[in-house]
């Protein structure tokens, strides 16, 4: 039997009174809703913490707190974000962390919680090892050529790409992602830097299969301090080398265990990419690279949190079965 996945999208119109817009809009939208669909039996699943105020009149079987990001840390976070998670932690039965660095930061403040860092869709990203056709926009950029995807926002480094450029003005450094929270006019702006601009998640392989080194520019401050990059798996199952700065869940595993290359300065990072460059040995990389990536899975991230998730539930209800390895059975 085929499991359908609504996906609902209310459409309001703006106010400046956020209170009204819950109270007035948001929850009798939701209370609609589950009343059509004959809703009773359900989990909520908070990725922020802003959402509490729309479940106050909730009751779920289970409350999940996904916590990804510590989000209060990020520019523009809004003033009430650290006392709804102080609310939240309390409620929830289960709280998942989207990095190691974030779960020590969290572990004392839930008694149920769980570390899983950042997964892939290796299949989808392995296509860059074969691609044969390069995106119009990227084909006519001389190599070598380092590359870099995500938002651009008070993360992204541009201090370090612009000495980059500067110290190697015959690399082409390719950058790919929307201009968010930051002045466009900020970036830096040398001839060999290449603003390509938002691209379809369907299309990063093809980038990808373009660029002889990849690269991870984020700067270290307080909105990057516990962050674990989905583009460092990506990456690697790209096949490409990989130089970043310091980001704690990237130098732990990844560094630990010779997959990536971690800068501190931006001569190290010149350095380096130099050295990733001209290497020959490109076979026992890809091979160490694999290896780790055979238990990297969203399908073994998914298993994983579901088992977790039914443990949960027996200990909140006894008498339903016991939970047992296989979730799909």
């Amino acid at each position: 039997m085929r499991e359908k996945v609504y996906v609902i999208t209310p459409h309001l119109l703006h106010s400046s009174d956020p209170e009204n817009v819950i109270n007035a809009r948001q929850l009798p939208l939701l209370q609609e809703l589950l009343l059509q669909h004959t809703v009773v039996d359900y989990l909520c699943w908070f990725y922020t913490p802003m959402a509490l105020p729309l479940t106050t009149l909730l009751q779920p079987a289970l409350v999940v707190y996904d916590c990804m990001d510590e989000l209060s840390a990020f520019k523009f976070a809004p003033p009430a974000l650290k006392q709804l998670e102080q609310q939240l932690m309390r409620r929830a039965d289960i709280v998942f962390t989207g990095g190691y660095s974030l779960y020590e930061a969290k572990k004392a403040r839930h008694l149920n919680i769980h570390p899983f860092p950042s997964s892939i869709d290796k299949l989808h990203f392995k296509k860059a090892r074969t691609a044969d056709t390069e995106p119009a926009d990227q084909a006519s950029i001389p190599h070598p050529r380092l590359g870099f995807y995500g938002v651009l926002d008070e993360r992204f480094d541009k201090e370090l790409v612009n000495a980059i450029a500067i110290a190697r003005p015959e690399w082409q450094l390719v950058i790919i992602g929307p201009v968010v929270k930051i002045d466009t006019d900020s970036l830096p702006r040398q001839k060999n830097i290449h603003y390509l601009g938002a691209k379809p998640y369907s299309e990063l392989p093809a980038y990808l299969s373009g660029w002889d080194v990849a690269m991870i520019v984020f700067a270290l401050n307080e909105s990057t301090r516990f962050i674990s990059p989905t583009k460092t798996p990506e990456y690697l199952a790209a096949g490409k080398p990989v130089i970043s700065t310091a980001i704690q869940d990237v130098i732990n595993p990844y560094e630990k265990l010779g997959l990536v290359d971690i800068a501190h300065t931006p001569e190290e990072f010149v350095i380096l990419a130099a050295a990733r460059l001209s290497a020959k040995d490109q076979h026992s990389r890809l091979l160490k690279t694999d290896a780790f990536l055979a238990d990297t899975s969203w399908d073994i991230t998914v298993s994983d949190m579901q088992l977790h998730i039914k443990k949960a539930m027996y200990k909140k209800i006894p008498f339903i079965q016991q939970p047992v390895k296989d979730v799909y059975a």
